[in-house]
């Protein structure tokens, strides 16, 4: 008969209670941390991460130009779109049939541009 593992657990209740105080009223809300969650998680596809990247250039695409630039079918491009608009990252407007998709926020840009460099470094 094999032991169990011993549970990995603090000892200590708390060793700096002033400091976890602190360090606890700094983080931020729950509607904060879900809001990032939901970004990271769009990040963490490839091809919106070149979609986001397609538009950061102040460039507005529409469905046929990112799925020209992604290598993909239309519908593949429109579904990743729609992710990312329903997500509120994007937007878009309509151009008789064309529906033309571009960054709702600049901050995004920064956040792509940023990664990007600590990755390529």
């Amino acid at each position: 008969m094999t032991k169990p593992k011993p549970v990995d657990v603090c000892q200590v209740r708390c060793v700096n209670t002033e400091l976890v105080a602190q360090v606890s009223e700094a983080l931020p809300g729950d509607n904060v941390l879900e809001e990032a969650q939901i970004l990271f998680g769009v990040l963490a596809d490839k091809s919106r991460l070149k979609i986001l990247h397609a538009l950061s250039h102040n460039q507005e695409l529409c469905v046929c130009d990112v799925a020209s630039t992604l290598g993909v079918t239309s519908a593949v491009a429109s579904h990743h779109l729609r992710k990312l608009r329903d997500l509120k990252i994007l937007k878009h407007r309509n151009d008789g049939k064309l529906a033309y998709y571009s960054l709702k926020d600049p901050r995004i840009t920064e956040i792509l541009s940023y990664a990007l460099k600590q990755i390529a470094e």
